[in-house]
C-alpha cells in the first residue's frame, strides 16, 4: 500500500493507493484545507485514524524546495521532515509537488487534458510541466533510453519577472513598489492575479464599487477577479485576465525553448483548467509563439491543460511504485 500526497499552501490531498499486478488502484482519497491545520502531522493523524491496514510506503509532492530531505512549504509555514515521517512509514519519498503533477503526464488519458496545441506528438521528447496557482511551479520530465524518465524539479517561479513591452514594464514598476524584488510569481499566480488587478485600478483609475472586495481572502479574491473578468462585469477584472494570459503564454514559451519540450507543455495548477476559454481564445498562443525566429518550431510543440486537479496525487503514487521514473 501507498500513501500518496499533494501538499500545496491552499489545499492538501492524501489518498492510499493498492498495487496490483504492478499497476495501481486508488482505494480512498481526502481532501483538507491547509489554512485549517497548523501543521502536516495533525492532517496525517486525522486522515490515518482508525485505519487498521497503514501503508508501507509514503510519497509526498510538497510545495517548496526539498534540502536534506526536509520541505519548508513556501507559501504556508509547515514543514515537513522525512525523519518524522519515518516514524510512520517504512519507506518515505518527499518530491516537489510540481515533480509530481510531472510524473503524472505519462499517463494522463485524452479525457485528462485540454489541447491548446496539438502540435507534432513527440512520445519520447522532453516534457515542460507549469502550473499558477497558489504559488508557480515548474517541473520537467527527461526520458532515457529504457522508456524511463529523470523527473528534474524547479524554483524557476522565483526567476526574475521580465517585461516584454511598455505596459509590463509599467507593471514591474508598480511591483518594485511593493516588493524589493519582483519574481515571475508574483504576476502568474493566484496573488498575483490580485497585484494585475491593482495595478489596473491604479493606472486607469476605474471608478468600480470596491463593496464586492470586502471580506475576501486572497484565494477568494482571485477567484473572483477570474469570475468578474470572464463574466464581463468588471472592466479592470477583463484587463487583468487579458494581461495574465499573455504573461502565462509568454512564460509558457520561455520553458519551451530552454528545455526544448517537443514532448509538449502542459499547463497544471487550480488556474488554467478555470480560463480555459480564455486560453483558448489566441492571446495564449499568440505570446507562446511569438518567438522571433522560432516562432516555426514552436508550433509542433503539443500544449495542453491538465484537467485532472488529482494529477498530482496520482503522480506522487506513481513515482513511488518506481517503474517510469528514475529515483535521484
Amino acid at each position: 500500500m501507498i500513501l500518496a500526497g499533494d501538499i500545496g499552501g491552499t489545499k492538501a490531498y492524501l489518498g492510499i493507493f493498492d498495487e496490483i499486478n504492478n499497476r495501481l488502484e486508488k482505494t480512498c482519497e481526502a481532501r483538507f484545507e491547509s489554512r485549517d491545520y497548523s501543521d502536516f502531522d495533525s492532517v496525517l493523524e486525522e486522515f490515518l485514524n482508525g485505519r487498521l491496514e497503514k501503508p508501507e510506503i509514503a510519497c509526498l509532492g510538497v510545495a517548496g524546495p526539498i534540502e536534506g530531505g526536509n520541505c519548508e512549504l513556501t507559501n504556508l509555514g509547515w514543514k515537513i521532515e522525512s525523519a518524522r515521517l519515518k516514524e510512520y512509514f517504512d519507506k518515505v519519498f518527499l518530491i516537489n509537488d510540481l515533480a509530481a503533477m510531472a510524473c503524472a503526464v505519462p499517463f494522463l488519458g485524452e479525457e485528462d487534458v485540454a489541447v491548446l496545441q496539438a502540435g507534432l506528438p513527440c512520445i519520447e521528447g522532453r516534457v515542460a510541466v507549469l502550473a499558477a496557482g497558489t504559488g508557480l511551479g515548474q517541473a520537467f520530465l527527461f526520458p532515457t533510453a529504457d522508456q524511463k524518465y529523470y523527473v528534474v524539479d524547479s524554483e524557476g517561479g522565483h526567476s526574475d519577472f521580465s517585461p516584454r513591452n511598455k505596459l509590463e514594464a509599467e507593471l514591474l514598476v508598480f511591483l518594485e513598489k511593493k516588493f524589493s524584488r519582483v519574481s515571475v510569481e508574483r504576476v502568474i499566480s493566484g496573488p498575483g492575479l490580485i497585484h494585475i488587478f491593482e495595478f489596473f485600478k491604479e493606472k486607469y483609475s476605474f471608478n468600480e464599487l470596491d463593496g464586492w472586495k470586502e471580506g475576501l481572502r486572497k484565494e477568494e479574491l482571485a477567484s473572483e477577479i477570474i469570475r468578474r473578468g470572464q463574466n464581463r462585469e468588471s472592466e479592470a477584472c477583463e484587463k487583468t485576465l487579458q494581461l495574465f494570459v499573455e504573461l502565462y503564454g509568454a512564460l509558457a514559451g520561455n520553458l519551451a525553448l530552454q528545455f526544448l519540450s517537443n514532448g509538449g507543455v502542459f499547463l497544471g495548477g487550480g488556474i488554467a483548467p478555470r480560463i480555459l476559454p480564455l486560453l483558448k481564445e489566441g492571446s495564449f498562443m499568440e505570446s507562446f509563439l511569438s518567438k522571433g525566429r522560432f516562432e516555426n518550431r514552436m508550433k509542433e510543440v503539443p500544449v495542453k491543460v491538465i484537467l485532472d486537479d488529482k494529477s498530482a496525487l496520482h503522480g506522487a503514487a506513481q513515482y513511488a511504485l518506481g517503474q517510469r521514473f528514475i529515483k535521484h
